[in-house]
């Protein structure tokens, strides 16, 4: 039995280029994936598996601001809401801060890959196993969230438990992708994975998505990994070496909704498929709009 870690990377660094102009004053954290901002959804999936402590990693000190501001209590706002009798203000404004839960801070100034992002918080990981999220893809759950999920199948074998997704082999070459693999029931063990592979390599349907549990042992690797075609250190490219070098390497085919909000357009797209799934009157005006639509063709 291995013990859960209890610490989880964020990495927050970047210009968020691909979501401007609306992060030309803000960071892509912030945006809002039905009503509520992309980070919030990430926090709220490490609370829910036990997480006690984490890591942002940002890029410069107005970045570090707007999550150290967003995830401290706000007295002044919350005692107005009270006085306005404006309860489910409150409340909502009250869940933003988990309790129990530290908060900590590592910066990245370059923008050399996730790989550095996450070497950056080193210190504060120090010789502890840790979890990595990316902020822009959300997993929302129905029973156990993803982060959980993974941990389920770490405490059985230890090693880097990550999220997979079955993708058509055409649209494998923008991710990682497991290969070497053998499948029991939702869990794919491999032997390594290769990021971006050209179409003659892929040898499986398994892309390598995260959220991601991983060794201390990471940490060690990332400053050894031969630098991708973009000059950048990429987690994947540790993880592989750290799977050959022995690591067991294992992906779970979560019970999860992906949300990509990487870009403006899958950002519109996820808002609306969350959106009119979580709200009965938005799904309603949803249908009357396509009727109304329908006839128009």
């Amino acid at each position: 039995m291995f013990i859960r870690p209890n610490v989880a990377v964020l990495p927050v660094a970047g210009l968020s280029t691909r979501n401007l102009p609306a992060t030309k004053a803000m960071h892509k954290g912030f945006l809002c994936l039905n009503n509520l901002p992309i980070i919030q959804y990430a926090v709220n999936t490490c609370v829910e598996a036990g997480v006690k402590e984490i890591i942002f990693v940002y890029s410069d000190e107005t970045n570090r601001k707007m999550y150290e501001n967003y995830f401290s209590p706000a007295p002044l706002l919350e005692e107005r809401l009270l006085r306005n009798d404006k309860l489910e203000l409150w409340e909502a404004l009250k869940k933003t801060v988990p309790e129990g839960v530290k908060f900590s801070f590592a910066c990245q100034d370059e923008p050399k890959g996730n790989g550095h992002a996450i070497l950056c918080a080193k210190d504060i990981i120090g010789d502890r196993d840790f979890m990595v999220m990316w902020v822009d893809d959300v997993y929302v759950c129905r029973g156990k969230g993803i982060l959980s999920q993974l941990l389920d199948v770490y405490e059985k074998f230890g090693g880097i438990v990550e999220n997979v997704i079955k993708f058509p082999k055409e649209q494998l070459c923008r991710y990682g992708v497991f290969n070497g693999v053998t499948i029991d029931d939702n869990v794919i063990k491999a032997t390594g994975v290769v990021e971006k592979p050209r179409i003659e390599e892929i040898q499986s349907d398994y892309a390598s998505m995260g959220p991601y549990i991983l060794p201390n042992l990471i940490l060690d690797l990332l400053p050894k990994v031969t630098k991708g075609n973009n000059g950048e250190i990429n987690l994947t490219d540790a993880i592989n070496l750290a799977a050959k070098q022995g690591c067991d390497l294992r992906g779970v085919l979560t019970s999860s909704e992906r949300y990509d909000c990487g870009t403006n357009e899958e950002l519109a797209k996820s808002n609306i498929r969350l959106s009119i799934r979580e709200n009965k009157v938005l799904y309603e005006e949803a249908v009357k709009t396509i009727r109304e639509l329908d006839k128009t063709v």
